[in-house]
């Protein structure tokens, strides 16, 4: 739920969920580079998020499937509660 309480790392994971997987830079949240690897990295290790390497990108998607089977119901509910 921490990773999830942020603003910023839930504006991350409503864009994931509404456009797939997205590379790392092409995230507009208004913090600079370091803030936003860091909301990566919480949504990373809380298990949120997949990271995804391609050459020197990095690619971010969600893990829905594991979300669902660990916590039914609860990404849909948090984005649903969340401000559009």
């Amino acid at each position: 739920m921490h990773a999830l309480g942020d603003p910023a790392r839930l504006r991350i994971v409503a864009a994931l969920a509404a456009e797939g997987e997205r590379q790392c830079g092409s995230f507009d949240l208004g913090v600079g580079k370091a803030t936003r690897s860091h909301h990566f990295k919480v949504l990373r290790e809380a298990g949120v998020t997949h990271t995804r390497l391609e050459g020197t990108a990095r690619h971010l998607s969600l893990r829905r499937e594991e979300l669902e089977t660990r916590f039914p119901g609860l990404l849909e509910a948090v984005l649903a509660a969340a401000p559009a």
